[in-house]
């Protein structure tokens, strides 16, 4: 069965499961491809080139920016962030869909990209954006609190990082709330489903 391959911009607060959700789709969907950022931070633990990250010199990044290549790009203290439009375009050419996992601003940048475009091009036609909410901010801090690995502090930073993010969710196409795992997957998948002519 022919479907239309869609251009998948996921953003949520950190702790909404939003990690979860993506892999539970990439195993679902043998036709998603994840978007593989690229960054000039060195690589941490296991990460491997390619896999993690496409892990950039400054000078490299920089030439890339010059050129137009990405879709968007971000300096996050001393190091860039960025998502390069060839994969995407290379991926939506073979008939597979793309997921890109970014943060509000960086979703605000790919949007503006989007609109830019003409209307004809594949990333234009496929493009759709999904923001993933918390059942409610108390949720939220219990579940940051039992994940155990952020000092009060960062929990207090992410939560308000997580108002303000929840501010813009207004910007996205569509909302899922993730209150059950199960029950949000199921209407990513329905969304998905219904978007790409699989219904």
């Amino acid at each position: 069965m022919k479907t239309k391959p869609l251009f998948i911009v996921i953003s949520a607060p950190s702790g909404c499961g939003k990690s979860t959700l993506i892999d539970m789709l990439l195993q679902e969907y043998h036709d998603i491809v994840y978007s593989i950022s690229c960054t000039t931070r060195a690589p941490r633990g296991h990460e491997e080139d390619g896999l993690d990250y496409h892990f950039k010199t400054k000078a490299r990044f920089e030439e890339l920016i010059r050129e137009g290549a990405f879709i968007e790009y971000a300096q996050v203290h001393d190091n860039y962030y960025g998502t390069l439009k060839a994969p995407i375009e290379e991926v939506l050419a073979e008939g597979n869909s793309m997921i890109l996992d970014i943060d509000v601003q960086g979703a605000a940048k790919v949007r503006e990209h989007v609109r830019g475009l003409a209307n004809t091009d594949p990333l234009k036609v496929g493009y759709v954006d999904i923001f993933i909410n918390p059942p409610s901010m108390e949720e939220l801090r219990a579940r940051l609190e039992r994940r155990g690995t952020d000092t009060q502090e960062a929990i207090e930073r992410r939560l308000h990082n997580a108002a303000g993010e929840m501010a813009r969710a207004g910007e996205y196409m569509f909302q899922v709330t993730n209150d059950d795992l199960a029950v949000a997957f199921k209407r990513l998948c329905d969304l998905i489903d219904a978007l790409s002519g699989r219904m």
